[in-house]
């Protein structure tokens, strides 16, 4: 319906309210975008994962007025993606590396590498239950993505898909999700980490 329009003129289309236009975007750069992350990390779940953050980070972006319109959004779309695949390994480096010299932490004397305590599987217990209340205090909707996401392990198409909506709004709701659980959280004084 939108395919003779510019990605320019999608953006703008999407910013006025019509999600239909993202869409477009979404099936006119999925392939080389997933392919480009698929093979940089050669993994398809991960690649996965980052394919949908890259669309929900240019979401965000867009919604938010920040995207400056260039005729380039192809470049900018690759340049998340890029970005979210260096902060992947960033992160997983940080998390997988540790210098056995290094004089402020033991190696063999490290929180993660102990068995879990009673007090800390009484706190684990407790951040399990504080997440069901925030989530069963989610609108319908919303609570139906992020299970579907975080406990069923699906795609944002597959939603899209499963619930008869567009992978634009399963984002979304997804993203209203998330702001939703840290606002209740922050409300009723729910801490949600160890």
């Amino acid at each position: 319906m939108y395919s003779d329009k510019s990605d320019d003129q999608l953006i703008a289309l999407y910013v006025d309210g019509v999600n239909e236009a993202f869409d477009t975007l979404v099936e006119r750069h999925k392939d080389r975008i997933f392919t480009y992350i698929c093979h940089t990390v050669k993994n398809d779940d991960l690649a996965n994962d980052l394919f949908q953050d890259t669309f929900v980070k240019a979401i965000m972006t867009i919604k938010q007025g920040r995207y400056v319109e260039n005729g380039h959004f192809s470049a900018w779309l690759t340049r998340i993606a890029h970005n979210l695949v260096i902060d992947y390994y960033r992160q997983l480096k940080a998390e997988n590396l540790q210098s056995a010299d290094d004089q402020d932490g033991n190696v063999l004397n490290r929180k993660e590498l102990a068995e879990a305590t009673v007090e800390d599987d009484m706190i684990l217990d407790q951040i399990h239950a504080d997440v069901r209340k925030l989530i069963m205090a989610l609108p319908d909707t919303q609570r139906e993505v992020l299970l579907m996401r975080y406990y069923r392990n699906m795609s944002f198409k597959e939603i899209a898909d499963t619930t008869s909506v567009s992978i634009n709004t399963a984002l979304g709701r997804m993203r209203y999700a998330i702001i939703n659980m840290r606002r209740l959280a922050e409300e009723h004084n729910i801490v949600l980490t160890m």
